[in-house]
């Protein structure tokens, strides 16, 4: 739906150029068959998000009331129960972002539920060890994934992304695996250490 509308924004804004201009029309198609090609998810993350602010802490989240759950909110509520249940809401929120980010980015799976599968299979060898443990993954406590669910909810809708400042990656404090030696690290929050791939630049 928001991707119906943008394009018909675009159309509208340019129409009367684009009308009078063939090279411009051609130029316009192509542009429109793109953005009818970028998944509705990756989309989205394009669009300016809300201003609207988030206070890190229970309190805050308790009161927040969030429209019900579909695949993506739940794949990641999900995710952020079994990588960060024990953390602040603080926490949770930025290990959410490093998702999120990972969804816009085109190194990732365009989706939620891929990004966070990815790899899933292949003992050890995926993203996110919980979903290729071998351990079975239940849900034992209902109060923090009703909790998790909401900070799930309130970032596939668009929660500003400000705490990890574009994290891709993440490790608890317990660990030190030696691609983070390589990589930028941009927070610290909780028990876990964020960071972003180091941009390669191109020479000529």
């Amino acid at each position: 739906m928001k991707r119906t509308l943008l394009i018909a924004a675009l159309v509208s804004a340019l129409g009367g150029a684009v009308a009078a201009d063939t090279p411009l029309t051609q130029l316009m198609a192509q542009e429109i068959s793109a953005l009818r090609a970028i998944p509705g998810d990756r989309l989205a993350g394009y669009v300016a998000r809300p201003e609207t602010g988030v206070e890190y802490s229970r309190g805050w989240l308790a009161g927040q009331r969030v429209r019900g759950a579909d695949q993506q909110t739940e794949c990641l509520a999900e995710a952020l129960y079994f990588e960060a249940r024990g953390e602040s809401v603080r926490g949770q929120f930025a290990v959410a972002e490093v998702i999120m980010n990972r969804v816009d980015n085109p190194e990732f799976p365009d989706t939620v539920c891929g990004v966070i599968h990815q790899g899933t299979g292949k003992k050890y060898q995926c993203q996110f060890t919980y979903t290729c443990d071998g351990n079975p993954e239940h849900i034992a406590n209902q109060s923090i994934y009703g909790q998790v669910s909401k900070v799930a909810r309130l970032m596939v809708e668009g929660a500003p992304r400000q705490l990890t400042d574009g994290a891709t990656y993440y490790h608890t404090r317990a660990v030190k695996p030696r691609w983070a030696r390589k990589f930028a690290r941009t927070a610290s929050i909780g028990v876990h250490h964020f960071y972003r791939k180091p941009t390669r630049l191109s020479s000529n």
